[in-house]
């Protein structure tokens, strides 16, 4: 149900309270954001280009976000509560801000998710949880990234194959679809043997909460702990045109990587894509897990970009999710 899948995201801001662009603080339930975007867009009388947003939210959940609406000059039309009643949406407030609401620049999201059944269960799951308080979680691309059955990587295999054009994908997602499955996989390799929370020799780390990055050539003892305590993470190549700061042997990850998916990789730099850098983990913090007869509830807050489905693949087996043993089960738990 959408309701055991709530989610909130969270900016570093509130709208000014004037300005061209309404803000609208909204609650979506069993939508994607790109068809929120568009019923806004006819109950505004504004085309979808006019709506801003930052992150694209669950679908099968209930989520709440901000999104702009371009209005100089004018107030949004008296029918737009009207015409949104009966529907998915729910405004919940609207505010004045001089700018449009632009991609990627929420902080965080805030989850609650409900679990039950046989996971809720086991005996092994509040030691799973803690664990994943205490070291972190591999920061895969959730399953949705793919789309059903994994056909947006098909789809971007073939696209890139022939030569990517914007007029096929304006959303950009088969190129999302391409760097991420390439990520997951650089992620996989490091996991496996066990380097996915350790920074190696010419490894790219990032701090905690940032996006800021810097280059080691030896890990020395207090990095090394501070890894440990959660303040920095190695991060893994979003694939692209230019150089990977990533040296000796983490280096070496992402040359394997690349001839392994050779066409995939030039594809997304005959795209033009841009390389990035991405953490390979997460900290969950404001954490909780509680349970009761039916269930159990957990809240976690995480990085814009990071996923809750990589967060259940580790406390769950379950066929939505990314194959593979959790790494929870791998360390004993």
């Amino acid at each position: 149900m959408p309701e055991d899948f709530v989610v909130e995201e969270r900016l570093d801001f509130e709208p000014e309270g004037e300005g061209e662009h309404l803000w609208l603080w909204v609650e979506k339930r069993d939508l994607t954001t790109l068809e929120l975007v568009r019923r806004l867009a006819r109950a505004c009388d504004v085309t979808p280009r006019d709506i801003g947003f930052s992150g694209m939210k669950d679908r099968t959940a209930v989520t709440r976000q901000w999104l702009s609406v371009h209005l100089p000059g004018r107030e949004a039309p008296e029918v737009m509560a009207e015409r949104l009643a009966g529907t998915p949406v729910r405004l919940l407030k609207q505010r004045r801000h001089p700018r449009k609401l632009k991609r990627g620049v929420h902080r965080a999201n805030r989850f609650r998710l409900r679990i039950s059944g046989p996971v809720a269960q086991h005996p092994g799951l509040e030691a799973r949880w803690q664990w994943l308080c205490e070291h972190g979680v591999p920061n895969y691309f959730g399953p949705q990234r793919f789309g059903p059955q994994g056909r947006n990587l098909e789809r971007a295999r073939a696209t890139l194959a022939r030569g990517w054009r914007k007029r096929d994908d304006r959303e950009g997602l088969m190129l999302s679809a391409a760097r991420s499955y390439l990520f997951n996989e650089l992620l996989a390799a490091r996991l496996a043997d066990g380097s996915w929370a350790t920074p190696l020799h010419g490894d790219v780390l990032m701090l905690d909460g940032s996006a800021s990055i810097f280059s080691v050539e030896q890990p020395d003892p207090a990095l090394m702990a501070r890894a440990a305590h959660l303040d920095l993470h190695p991060t893994g190549v979003l694939w692209g045109i230019g150089a990977s700061s990533a040296r000796d042997e983490a280096g070496a990850y992402e040359a394997r990587l690349g001839e392994r998916h050779v066409e995939l990789c030039a594809g997304l730099e005959r795209a033009g894509v841009r390389l990035a850098r991405r953490a390979l983990r997460i900290r969950l913090t404001d954490a909780s897990l509680q349970c009761d007869a039916e269930g159990c509830e957990l809240s976690f807050e995480l990085p814009r970009g990071a996923f809750a489905t990589s967060v259940l693949r580790e406390l769950m087996d379950h066929p939505t999710l990314s194959p593979g043993t959790p790494l929870t089960e791998r360390n004993g738990q």
